[in-house]
C-alpha cells in the first residue's frame, strides 16, 4: 500500500510536508509505520495549485529518498494546495504513467488501496467509460481507471455521490465476475478550491486517514501523522467522506451500497 499527504490553506513551502518533518512523507517512503509495507520505493509524486486552474504535477520512478530533484522542488515550490504520493505498487507496472497523484482538467487525485482481483474486472470497468476518459488513459492502474469513473459519474458536481456510485460501480463488477469485493479505497481529491478524502473497505481494514492542523496556517489530511508528537491529529473513521474548504473539515458517511431496510410487518 502507498502513504499519501495532502494541504489546504496559507500557501507554504512544499518541504514543510514533504521533507523536513521527523516522519515526513519522504521518512514514510521507506518506513512508514501504518501502511501494509513499511517500504514504499515504486516512485512519487505531486500535483500542486498555484496561478493556473490545472494542478502543476511531477512524478517520477524513483524511490522519493533517492531523488535529489524531489528536495529541490519541495524546496522551491510554494502552494496553498497540494498532493503528494509515494507509491508501493500492487497493480501496474512501475512506470511514470502509473505513478500518483494523476490529473485531469482541474481535478488531481490520489489513492492508498486496491481493486482485488483487478484483473479479471479491469475489462469490464474500463470498457463502461466514455471514449474522452478512455482516451485520457495513460497508466494500467486501477487507481487511475477509478478515478476516471469518478470523473464520468459527476465529481464536478456531486463529489461524494459520484465517487459512491463509481466505488458501488466496483463492487458490482467484482460480484458479476464471480468474485467477493475486496476494494480499499483511502484517496484524495483536489479541484483547486477544495480538498476532499475517502476512507472505505468493501471488506476488513480500510486504509488509515488523519486530519490535523498545520501551525496556524492550515490543514492536512494523511495516511499516518507527519509529526507524531502533536496532538492535533484526529483519525478518520473508516464509511468517511471528508471535505475540506478554507472554512473548515465536514465528515459525511460514505455508502456505495445501498443500505438493506427492515420490513416491518
Amino acid at each position: 500500500m502507498c502513504r499519501w499527504a495532502a494541504y489546504l490553506g496559507e500557501p507554504v513551502f512544499l518541504e514543510e510536508i514533504v521533507c523536513a518533518p521527523c516522519h515526513s512523507l519522504i521518512a514514510q517512503s521507506h518506513h512508514a509505520l501504518e501502511g501494509k509495507t513499511a517500504t514504499n520505493g515504486d516512485g512519487f509524486g505531486m500535483a500542486w495549485y498555484s496561478e493556473r486552474p490545472e494542478p502543476g504535477l511531477y512524478r517520477d520512478i524513483l524511490p522519493a529518498w533517492s531523488d535529489p530533484n524531489l528536495r529541490s522542488l519541495c524546496r522551491q515550490l510554494r502552494a496553498g494546495l497540494f498532493l503528494a504520493h509515494v507509491r508501493a505498487s500492487t497493480s501496474g507496472a512501475t512506470s511514470r504513467a502509473n505513478c500518483h497523484p494523476f490529473a485531469h482538467g482541474r481535478w488531481s487525485f490520489m489513492h492508498n488501496g486496491q481493486i482485488g482481483g483487478f484483473e479479471k474486472v479491469r475489462r469490464r470497468l474500463e470498457g463502461t467509460l466514455p471514449d474522452t476518459l478512455y482516451d485520457s488513459r495513460q497508466g494500467s492502474t486501477d487507481s487511475e481507471l477509478f478515478f476516471l469513473m469518478c470523473l464520468q459519474e459527476g465529481l464536478d458536481a456531486d463529489p461524494r455521490g459520484a465517487v459512491e456510485r463509481a466505488a458501488r460501480r466496483v463492487i458490482e463488477a467484482c460480484r458479476a465476475a464471480g468474485q467477493e469485493p475486496a476494494f480499499k479505497l483511502t484517496a484524495a481529491f483536489a479541484d483547486g478550491k477544495r480538498l476532499l478524502a475517502v476512507r472505505y473497505a468493501s471488506a476488513g481494514t480500510a486504509p488509515t486517514l488523519y486530519a490535523g492542523r498545520f501551525r496556524d496556517s492550515g490543514r492536512c489530511l494523511v495516511s499516518e501523522p507527519f509529526d507524531r508528537e502533536s496532538p492535533n491529529w484526529e483519525a478518520i473513521p473508516p464509511g468517511s467522506f471528508a471535505t475540506l474548504t478554507r472554512d473548515g473539515l465536514t465528515v459525511a458517511p460514505f455508502l456505495p451500497e445501498p443500505v438493506a431496510l427492515a420490513l416491518v410487518g
